[in-house]
């Protein structure tokens, strides 16, 4: 009798060893995971087990070690001994709980989770191996803790958020296990693992750290990638419905001005257009005194200039991710323990400046596409520049049918559309320049890079909406010009987004298709129907 064939998929296994987690890797932990499980390597956990040896023989030695024998924060001047050691640290957990506001979307929590056990990793914390392979048993056991996203300034990093993954790693708060709320007590005996007791500066270097914005800044710049392709179908397909001048993107004038982000942005709107962007229109009048032109010689900023927006979110993605895979393979927090030296070393590791930086520039760089794709959208919507195409976008009606002058079509979309891209330019404010000196003036400048990393992913999901109605005018516009105007890659577009969001035939509400098509661009499913179509054509 054969076997049946398992089908389930098989899992792959990222090898945490606090030096070559990638982006990509927690992205995938955090939003797919079960295609993935986590596991300790071994030279990392020898590392971590040689630096928690370190540890104890210091706190036996009768050395003050911050946080470990002494108070936290300004109370670093009373010294407990040995025996207070672990009550320390429980009591640290249970001071922090305190954030408010909404709780962190389940990814979040992951990747915040997969970060926080990689950095432990690099082995300078002085924890135990077990610490960190309790922590990689709640991620594969999809246990995960209710973190609210408030409460946190990012220096002494994230606190108050990382407290809660403490807790629950000693049975203690409320998590998500597969998905059902419950105490982490509950989830932990349903899942078969035991609770931890911490010992000395495990609560610490729990929540010691810049795991928690840098969960929140891997998945806003993960998103950001496919709104910059999303953008630059977009004002491929605003050329294609408009007819518009493809010579905008003709290689030469790239060439002559290369920035890394501008020439990709540019190769991306060329592929998509299958056009020839080199040719002129081989109209010559040499002896015309004057002619009104039947179309312009350039086409709008918002289309003619759009690699020149979407470039510079490239190229900032490019350097944020730079500092962001640096930040996670990083032992962030304080302090750490050198144990070819025998000594603790006091810093402040846990400050998360890099982060606030890159999120205050990646937000900036977001809107700035959103209000782009906003404006093009007036010019496909707005029956005094889309070149013919009905007002609104509505579908055509005989003069004489009842219908006539009833229908709206996308005067509601244009709305949202500038609602969001007003919203999120206001977000756009640097988060990194609000520091403020709090917990008694020891903590008297510090990052802000939580709120800047926050701030990021709100910016990322209001320009998915406004790409999404966008992209849904433009297979309206194409539906009503012809699909002639399409080539193959904006037709795959078009058949995607038909997949999901029916031609506008008369007025009704558009809110859920905005939302399916915003997940279709989110989950990369736009992109690779595209890419099918231009996988080797880009230059």
């Amino acid at each position: 009798m054969a076997t049946p064939t398992d089908h389930r998929p098989q899992l792959r296994v990222v090898q945490l060893d606090g030096r070559t987690l990638t982006l990509d890797d927690i992205v995938g932990l955090a939003r797919r995971p079960e295609l993935r499980a986590v596991a300790l390597d071994e030279k990392a956990a020898r590392r971590i087990g040689e630096s928690n040896e370190l540890k104890h023989r210091l706190i036996d030695s009768g050395a003050p070690i911050y946080g470990v024998t002494s108070g936290f924060g300004d109370s670093n001047r009373r010294q407990v001994s040995k025996r207070k050691t672990s009550d320390l640290q429980d009591n640290l957990v249970r001071f922090l709980s305190a954030g408010v506001g909404p709780y962190a979307e389940p990814d979040v929590v992951r990747a915040t989770m997969v970060v926080r056990a990689n950095c432990l990793a690099r082995g300078h914390s002085g924890v135990r191996p077990e610490l960190v392979s309790g922590l990689l048993d709640l991620i594969n056991a999809d246990v995960l803790p209710m973190i609210p996203e408030r409460g946190t300034v990012g220096a002494s990093g994230d606190l108050v958020p990382l407290s809660y993954l403490a807790a629950a790693l000693t049975g203690h708060g409320r998590v998500l296990h597969r998905g059902e709320e419950t105490s982490a007590a509950e989830a932990l005996t349903a899942a078969g693992l035991h609770p931890l007791e911490l010992e000395a500066k495990e609560g610490l270097a729990m929540v010691n750290g810049t795991s928690f914005m840098s969960g929140f800044a891997v998945l806003a710049l993960q998103d950001a990638a496919e709104l910059a392709f999303a953008a630059d179908l977009c004002t491929a397909m605003t050329s294609q419905v408009l007819l518009g001048n493809p010579g905008h993107f003709a290689p030469f004038l790239f060439d002559a001005k290369p920035h890394d982000g501008v020439l990709h942005s540019a190769s991306v709107i060329r592929a998509a257009l299958f056009a020839d962007t080199t040719a002129d229109d081989g109209v010559r009048r040499p002896d015309t005194d004057f002619v009104e032109l039947e179309r312009p010689i350039q086409d709008a900023y918002s289309v003619r200039c759009a690699p020149h927006v979407t470039g510079v979110l490239r190229d900032t993605s490019d350097w944020a991710r730079h500092w962001l895979t640096v930040e996670v393979n990083s032992a962030n927090d304080n302090p750490l323990f050198e144990v070819p030296a025998g000594a603790v070393r006091n810093g402040g590791n846990f400050y998360g400046g890099h982060v606030a930086q890159a999120m205050d520039a990646l937000k900036t760089a977001v809107a700035s596409v959103g209000d782009l794709l906003d404006r093009q959208l007036e010019l496909v919507v707005d029956e005094k520049f889309n070149n013919g195409l009905t007002p609104n976008l509505i579908p055509r009606v005989e003069d004489g049918d009842y219908e006539a002058g009833l229908f709206h079509g996308f005067k509601g979309m244009q709305i949202v559309a500038s609602s969001l891209a007003a919203e999120a330019l206001k977000w756009t404010m640097p988060a990194a320049s609000f520091s403020r000196s709090t917990e008694a003036h020891n903590q008297d400048k510090v990052s802000m890079g939580t709120i800047a990393a926050r701030d990021a992913r709100s910016v990322v999901h209001l320009v998915q909406r406004i790409t999404a109605i966008h992209l849904i005018a433009l297979c309206q516009a194409a539906d009503l010009r012809g699909h002639d105007v399409l080539s193959a890659p904006t037709a795959a577009a078009h058949g995607a987004v038909r997949e999901v969001c029916d031609f506008l035939d008369r007025d009704r509400a558009m809110d859920s298709d905005i939302e399916r098509v915003a997940s279709l661009i989110g989950s990369g499913e736009l992109r690779a129907a595209v890419e099918l179509y231009t996988e080797g054509v880009t230059r």
